[in-house]
């Protein structure tokens, strides 16, 4: 345990130093603020120039209007209209010669059964067939008013007439298939557990990669085994993983609270909290499969870029969800989507959409669970067994079969 403890310490450190984890970590993020920042000041600038000229339209360069009221429906303009916009003129003759002496730009008259019909004229002499912008509402401000007798309330809640709350008359997770949240938030968990998935597994790649080249490698192995070395490197490049995860998703989260923008589920949509507690669950054990592929990969390549290359070998499995995702979501607890989320390689992602798109039986979570479980514990154990000098220092290109058979083949000393 003692020397397990000082492997993770040491890949820890290591990989805080380097540029690669640096620049992915922390200047990545800064870059995105930055950018962010950025365009925020350039509405901002934007934004003030079109507030200086929507005040100047609503306000000074706003022309007099008149009205003819024929039905007696309006007692007062409202007070948010600017004074002296809108003249009231007892008859249209007298709101004609105003026109003609310009006095006003244009005048409306509302019919004697305007409340019944809605009819409405509009005089204006300088009318566009295509009009850019015009203060139309002003007069449509000032009929919504004293159709409510200008009442405040009244008019605060005809601008929102309703506040739905909606509760789900069972506690389950229920599913509303007309909501686009049906579809996307399901979609969205797969593709973010997937890309963490292959990032924080990824590390260990370039690791193993990395000090196979520079010999590094050997100076460990003749201190800790196989096993050992392993597991201090899945551990601590899972922390650095999970840590770079929370910084691009907390980066995002902040940029999207500056931006004045929330994100909220729809009322009757719920993700149960115990559904972030089994996502850790699949997440740990898929990344403990996958990285310890990864750690394979690398002990067999003779160089990163031949690993790079080689990677859609161990990823393969992950990306059937991907593509099958319709069967996942719509059809949660289909024979595709059961099937997936209980093959241990496909599981930590297609049982996680799964959870987040409906609900799933207990006995499945628990079978899928004690799949992971043996196929990862499996699999560190095949992995361990191919950390030996021949497979280290034989220098043969990769091929999937040598990588299928010294996975699958005999165990070679080097457990320990």
């Amino acid at each position: 345990m003692n020397k397990t403890r000082l492997v993770l310490r040491y890949e820890i450190l290591t990989t805080v130093k380097s540029k690669s984890f640096l620049f992915t970590a922390f200047a990545l993020p800064l870059l995105a603020a930055l950018i962010f920042l950025g365009v925020s000041l350039l509405q901002e600038d934007g934004g003030s120039v079109s507030g200086q000229s929507m005040v100047s339209s609503d306000s000074s360069e706003l022309q007099v209007e008149g009205y003819v009221d024929q039905s007696g429906l309006i007692a007062a303009v409202p007070p948010d209209i600017p004074a002296g916009i809108l003249v009231a003129y007892p008859d249209e003759t007298s709101a004609r010669r105003a026109l003609e002496e310009k006095e006003i730009a244009a005048y409306y008259v509302l019919a004697a059964d305007y409340v019944e019909t809605g009819d409405l004229i509009y005089i204006n002499p300088g009318y566009a067939f295509i009009p850019s912008g015009g203060q139309s509402w002003v007069m449509r401000q000032t009929i919504f008013a004293n159709l409510l007798d200008n009442d405040a309330g009244r008019i605060a809640r005809a601008a929102r007439p309703m506040d739905v709350q909606v509760t789900p008359l069972s506690p389950a997770n229920q599913r509303n298939d007309d909501s686009p949240a049906a579809f996307y938030v399901p979609y969205a968990t797969m593709m973010i557990l997937y890309f963490v998935l292959i990032m924080s597994a990824s590390l260990l790649l370039n690791s193993i990669s990395n000090e196979k080249k520079n010999r590094v490698i050997e100076i460990l192995l003749l201190s800790v085994t196989p096993r050992q070395m392993l597991t201090g490197k899945i551990v601590g490049l899972g922390i650095l993983g999970l840590l770079q995860t929370t910084i691009w998703l907390g980066t995002g989260y902040t940029l999207l609270r500056l931006s004045g923008r929330t994100f909220s589920l729809p009322a009757g949509f719920e993700i149960p909290p115990s559904i972030l507690i089994w996502g850790i669950a699949f997440f740990l054990l898929g990344y403990a499969v996958y990285a310890s592929l990864m750690a394979g990969l690398g002990a067999l390549v003779p160089n990163l870029k031949e690993a790079s290359q080689a990677v859609i070998l161990v990823i393969w499995p992950l990306i059937i969800p991907l593509f099958l995702f319709a069967a996942l979501i719509e059809k949660p607890n289909g024979a595709v989507a059961t099937g997936l989320s209980l093959f241990p390689l496909t599981a930590p992602v297609a049982m996680v959409t799964r959870l987040v798109a409906g609900d799933v039986p207990l006995w499945q979570l628990g079978v899928a669970i004690g799949l992971l479980l043996v196929t990862a514990a499996a699999v560190l154990r095949a992995v361990a067994a191919m950390f030996h000098a021949q497979t280290l220092l034989s220098g043969q290109p990769f091929s999937a079969g040598r990588f299928f058979r010294a996975l699958l083949g005999p165990r070679q000393g080097g457990f320990g």
